[in-house]
């Protein structure tokens, strides 16, 4: 799909470098055309690449969603590889071919220091050595000098090769120029819940290294099946929007191997990102515990090197999205128009019926009576005037439809989402919930819930992991429905919660076939649809519901327990005045009789048989009894064990064994095979 955008600039105002262009008979403007690469290009923060930080975050971010997209589009459990290996300005120059050469003019350079500047540094770093050399000559503690780095200079810049490796679907050999190489082109268009923002995927990252590097993008694809593995190196035809191809040809494929493999060299900056791409990696392992993840990062210097491998914790996938229809209250002129010119039904009817949900032909035949004289059933929809189109566009605007149902998305799933939470964060509790289809604005949507407690690397009070069509949102947290749900309107202390003591990790995944992102970046929902709000809040709710269960059971079983240890301390006293009362009754000449078995017992006291340390000794083996009772009880209700535990995976006896039928729940997942 090819497109322009099209600037009115004014001849009284030039601007600099404007394209030549036919002026007007006034001759008081010029019309420029610019293809949607350009425009991306001259825009790049709308995709997310903001600075060269950013830009090496979302080019890992748009790659990883390509894998799993591909993958899970063959229901193959993804297995993705993510290496980011940085690029010295030395090596790649020797990769451009590009000459090092010495500074002759250091002035010139924006990191030069003049002599009285250097002379005001070294004076400072001296006094300051001065002064940890006392520090240390008395015995205190002082922080180490930071080695002196100098200023960086712009042109200093960081360049990385960022490579990822899938087992997905891959590209057809004819199809990659296209795919990767001109922007707005692609197969995720279309109605249905999917990863991409813009559809733009690797094709943005490929526009932001040639803005940056001048390299083209390398690729490794096949088919499932394929005899060849397709390499293409191309790069973009920024103002035409079309690829430049260098190379495109076949090789030998003995192992056959399916998926994709996609090299892009770019300027980055790791040390201000590396926080958000690891954050990211492991949100992702979160929402997809399916998946299988090996990030490695190669330094500069090998003691910076960096390898992290996010296991599959299970293999159970949720089911791909399917695409839906429009719903009638969420279409528009321009779309209503399209629908018509791209339909192949005859009459109205059957246009009615086939390219919208939630109307049947009884339906469309109320709404063409309603429409007027002038439509009927039968009349051909390419017939239908520009005023029609408008009245069947305020119709379906005022009257009343069923609301679509949520079997085109496809949710993580409570029992993915609760395995992903546990696998990552290892909580001591957890509760999860999935909330029914609702609608907003005549599209679907599903919220999901995870509430942990506890865990590693968690940081006391909230901890807000958040999720749009299973895909993680990092920032612009502040004013997100979930944040300000979860800061503002849930009451923790009615849930038993500490609110900023607890480690509390709040996990919301959102999935639709429209999310309300809101700004330029679409890095977050906003508060503003009544609908989704309440949706977010219930089901964060429904997950405090069960841990408040949990943790007051929890108490009560701590309580008792408790109780029950408490009395050891009373064991010595209770046991003398016990052994006092019996003696003095032994030694009674006429001691009353209590039964034949109370007998027994004082006649052993009486013959020493039963002494003080006796009692002592068996009221510590009852008490000891109970607390062994009291400590399995409150092992089972909280689900933890004192003693040391080894985890075992319970894995299907044969992976490519089919089973008949699965039932899901939100802690397992129960597979019933038949015997052949």
């Amino acid at each position: 799909m090819d497109g322009t955008v099209t600037d009115r600039v004014s001849a009284e105002q030039p601007r600099k470098g404007k394209a030549k262009g036919s002026k007007g008979a006034s001759g008081e403007s010029t019309l420029k055309q610019k293809s949607p690469a350009e425009f991306f290009s001259e825009n790049k923060n709308i995709a997310g690449f903001d600075n060269p930080g950013k830009s090496l975050y979302t080019t890992v971010r748009e790659l990883v969603e390509n894998a799993l997209d591909s993958a899970e589009s063959i229901a193959d459990l993804p297995v993705i590889e993510v290496t980011i290996e940085e690029i010295s300005k030395t090596k790649f120059n020797s990769m451009i071919g590009l000459i090092d050469r010495e500074r002759v003019d250091a002035a010139l350079y924006d990191d030069y220091e003049s002599a009285k500047a250097r002379e005001k540094r070294l004076a400072k770093e001296a006094k300051e050595q001065e002064r940890q050399a006392k520090n240390m000559a008395s015995g205190k503690k002082s922080k180490e000098l930071a080695a002196n780095k100098g200023a960086k200079g712009r042109g200093e810049s960081s360049f990385f090769k960022v490579t990822c490796k899938d087992n997905g679907r891959g590209m057809p050999h004819d199809d990659i120029p296209n795919m990767l190489g001109r922007v707005l082109s692609g197969t995720k268009y279309g109605l249905k819940q999917t990863r991409g923002k813009f559809g733009l995927g690797a094709k943005m990252a490929l526009i932001w290294a040639k803005m940056s590097t001048g390299l083209p993008i390398d690729i490794l694809a096949a088919t499932n099946g394929q005899s060849f593995i397709s390499h293409c190196v191309l790069d973009i035809d920024i103002h035409k929007n079309i690829p430049h191809v260098h190379v495109h040809e076949k090789n030998d494929n003995p192992v056959k191997w399916h998926g994709a493999e996609i090299q892009v060299t770019i300027e980055g900056n790791w040390t201000t990102y590396r926080s958000k791409i690891i954050s990211y990696m492991r949100q992702m392992a979160v929402i997809t515990p399916y998946s299988e993840f090996l990030f490695s990062y190669i330094a500069d210097t090998p003691d910076k090197n960096m390898t992290i491998r996010f296991a599959r914790r299970t293999d159970v996938m949720p089911p791909a999205p399917v695409e839906t229809k429009y719903h009638p209250s969420a279409v528009d002129l321009l779309l209503i128009k399209r629908l018509i010119a791209e339909t192949s039904k005859q009459n109205l009817l059957q246009f009615l019926q086939h390219e919208f949900v939630c109307i049947g032909k009884s339906y469309a035949e109320r709404l063409i009576d309603e429409m007027g004289s002038e439509f009927s059933p039968k009349m051909p929809v390419k017939s239908l005037t520009d005023q029609q189109i408008v009245r069947i566009h305020q119709l379906f605007r005022q009257a009343r439809f069923d609301e679509p149902s949520g079997e085109c998305l496809s949710p993580a799933g409570e029992y993915n989402l609760r395995l992903g939470i546990m696998k990552e964060l290892h909580p001591d509790m957890v509760a999860t919930y999935q909330g029914s289809p609702q609608v907003f604005e005549g599209h679907p949507f599903i919220v999901e819930a995870g509430v942990s407690l506890g865990g590693k690397d968690v940081k006391p009070g909230l901890n807000i992991f958040r999720f749009a069509n299973r895909i993680p949102l990092l920032f612009e947290q502040g004013g997100d429905v979930v944040t300000r749900t979860a800061m503002k309107r849930i009451n923790w202390n009615n849930y038993k919660i500490k609110e900023n003591q607890d480690k509390i990790g709040v996990f919301v995944s959102i999935v639709s076939t429209k999310i309300p992102f809101k700004g330029t970046g679409k890095e977050y929902i906003g508060d503003d649809i009544d609908e989704i709000s309440s949706a977010v809040k219930s089901a964060i709710q429904q997950c405090c519901n069960q841990l408040k269960f949990k943790i007051v059971r929890q108490q009560a079983a701590r309580d008792k327990q408790e109780r029950k240890r408490n009395l050891t301390k009373y064991i010595p006293d209770a046991s003398r005045a016990i052994h006092e009362v019996l003696l003095a009754i032994s030694d009674s000449r006429k001691r009353q009789r209590y039964g034949e078995e109370y007998d027994k017992i004082i006649d052993k006291v009486a013959l020493h048989e039963i002494t003080e340390g006796t009692l002592r000794q068996k009221l510590s083996q009852h008490v000891d009894q109970m607390d062994i009772e009291m400590a399995l009880e409150y092992a089972t209700q909280t689900g933890m064990a004192e003693a040391v535990r080894e985890t075992i995976y319970l894995r299907t006896v044969d992976e490519k064994r089919s089973f008949e039928i699965e039932f899901h729940t939100p802690v397992c997942i129960l597979r019933l095979f038949s015997e052949h």
